[in-house]
């Protein structure tokens, strides 16, 4: 019964030790803490195993936290779990009216269903198909129909007063090219002026040039650039002093209306591809009994979700929170029907967590929460997940791509994590998974949430903290 009674003592003491061990910062994390003087409070980690299950690290890893982007994590597994990696999303075409000599005498009606990838050039195949079904000619207007989405009007200004960035446009049945267009300048060095151009042009939106030159170096806030558009943001006034340093930028900015931009898209294409369309356009549900002339396709959900991990974009995000609940509560999509679909979702897999706040699925939130614990939890699902591949490669590589392509470069963890970054004010966070230098695999999820966190030492803390794993 003594050596019974002591081999209980000595098992009880190591798992006592293994408690504080794991709850204790490696050095380098500590350090940067230390240094930055960011308080312990502020930052959640945990960490563990893929192939033993044990956590070799937690700190405050049930404190429901902002993630900012890694909140993509969340919504891209469920629609993968959900719909599956080969779903697409199509676009419908109408013909309201007879075909005759390559005229169309009547409507021309696209329905959209949520592609989140209907850019420029998906937009130039889907109308280079109607030209081959023999339309040339549209004698009348073009109807679009996003009904299959309901989306509250929202100020594009009112989360950062950024309302020209790609980042806050709203979700839309019917979203084309993310509603962005991108300005081109080009300082002339004989006349002193500033040229402009647009891709794509669009013929009804209207720039005035009120650009001039002025001698210094190609930097600055947009170069010295403002932007001033009208309410419709359908005509803006491009003014200030260009430096002549530049010899060429590149800036993306929103224009329009999500229709008005989806018309001026699709004539500018028509146009360039021989046709014409005579009307202008207008919002129009189609019959219940109509027949499309034809369906395009979207890109797989697996290319999608691929795009929205690695290069971390919200409104594609936000577009699969409103397919979730379109395609499995019924259309019109919500918001909020998505994020009950995540919920159930959760619930039925015993993820859930009273902590957990959605939002708008993308991450670009003041009030979204989940806690590390949480989203390691989730990781691991993921991991076991028949889609685990497919996952797992939408997900930055450390050093090679993504949001990471800059981070890790040239050191013992380039191409060894796969991890999603997630930045906002006062927010830095990473999740993934990460292969140690032993070919252990772990998943790996830090919260950090304090004021200017985001402004560089959040990325020192992570950095610490991956480092240290890689070595284990």
């Amino acid at each position: 019964m003594r050596l019974a009674s002591l081999v209980l003592l000595v098992v009880g003491l190591l798992f006592q030790d293994l408690s504080i061990a794991s709850s204790e910062l490696p050095a380098a994390v500590r350090s940067v803490l230390n240094v930055r003087k960011l308080p312990d409070d502020s930052l959640s980690i945990y960490v563990e195993s893929l192939e033993t299950g044990e956590s070799p690290l937690s700190w405050h890893d049930e404190q429901p936290r902002n993630p900012a982007s890694v909140a993509k994590l969340l919504t891209t597994l469920v629609a993968l779990d959900t719909l599956g990696p080969a779903y697409r999303w199509r676009t419908e075409v109408y013909a309201q009216g007879e075909v005759t000599n390559d005229k169309l005498q009547g409507d021309l009606l696209l329905k959209g269903y949520g592609d989140p990838f209907l850019v420029t050039e998906r937009m130039w195949q889907m109308l280079r198909r109607i030209r081959q079904s023999g339309i040339r000619d549209i004698e009348g207007d073009l109807l679009l129909d996003d009904s299959y989405f309901s989306v509250p009007e929202t100020d594009p200004a009112a989360f950062d007063r950024e309302p020209l960035r790609a980042y806050n446009v709203a979700p839309n049945a019917l979203l084309t090219n993310f509603k962005v267009v991108r300005y081109h300048f080009e300082p002339d060095p004989l006349t002193k002026a500033v040229s402009i151009r647009l891709d794509p042009q669009l013929e009804n939106l209207q720039v005035i040039n009120r650009l001039s030159q002025v001698n210094g170096r190609c930097y600055g806030y947009q170069r010295g650039i403002t932007i001033t558009p009208n309410e419709k943001f359908d005509r803006f006034v491009l003014s200030g002093e260009f430096p002549n340093g530049c010899r060429s930028y590149a800036m993306d900015r929103t224009v329009l209306e999500h229709n008005a931009y989806t018309y001026g898209l699709f004539k500018a294409i028509w146009q360039e591809t021989g046709g014409n369309i005579s009307g202008s356009w207008k919002n129009q549900v189609v019959a219940e009994d109509a027949e499309p002339m034809l369906s395009f396709e979207s890109e797989p959900l697996a290319d999608v979700i691929t795009m929205v991990n690695k290069h971390s974009n919200n409104v594609m995000a936000r577009q699969l929170l409103y397919t979730l609940s379109a395609e499995k509560l019924g259309a019109p999509g919500t918001e909020e029907g998505g994020r009950e679909v995540i919920r159930k979702w959760l619930d039925e897999r015993d993820l859930a967590s009273a902590g957990l706040m959605l939002d708008n699925g993308a991450g670009l939130s003041r009030e979204a929460r989940i806690s590390a614990r949480q989203m390691a939890a989730i990781l691991k699902y993921a991991y076991a997940s028949p889609y685990m591949p497919e996952y797992l490669s939408s997900l930055s590589l450390s050093g090679l791509d993504g949001t990471l392509s800059r981070r890790f470069r040239n050191s013992p963890l380039t191409g060894k994590a796969h991890v999603k970054t997630g930045s906002l004010d006062h927010v830095s966070a990473i999740a993934g998974y990460v292969q140690g230098s032993s070919g252990e695999r772990f998943v790996v999820v830090a919260l950090q949430n304090h004021t200017d966190i985001h402004r560089g030492p959040g990325e020192e803390v992570q950095e610490a903290l991956l480092e240290w794993l890689y070595e284990q």
